[in-house]
């Protein structure tokens, strides 16, 4: 999808992974743990592009989780690399 992502890209994609992420019990459940996240403390800083790269780190850490993810964005598993990078993580 995105090679080299601009900012406004990366986090667009960032937000799609987040979504997925929090779609899949376990996962969000190991994500928010590893955070110190509550659900309306992610609500209110979703946007922010550190938690968005941190997120995408989460994700890398965890290569199944990755691919996964980015299936489900419709995405290939660099592009989210790639979306960290841009985010400045």
């Amino acid at each position: 999808m995105i090679a080299r992502a601009t900012n406004d890209d990366a986090a667009a994609l960032a937000l799609r992974a987040l979504a997925a992420t929090l779609d899949e019990p376990r996962r969000a459940e190991r994500f928010l743990a590893l955070t110190g996240l509550d659900a309306a403390e992610l609500r209110a800083c979703a946007g922010e592009p550190q938690l968005l790269a941190a997120l995408l780190e989460f994700l890398e850490s965890h290569e199944p989780d990755l691919v996964t993810v980015a299936e489900q964005v419709g995405c290939k598993p660099t592009d989210l690399v790639n979306a960290r990078t841009e985010l400045g993580a």
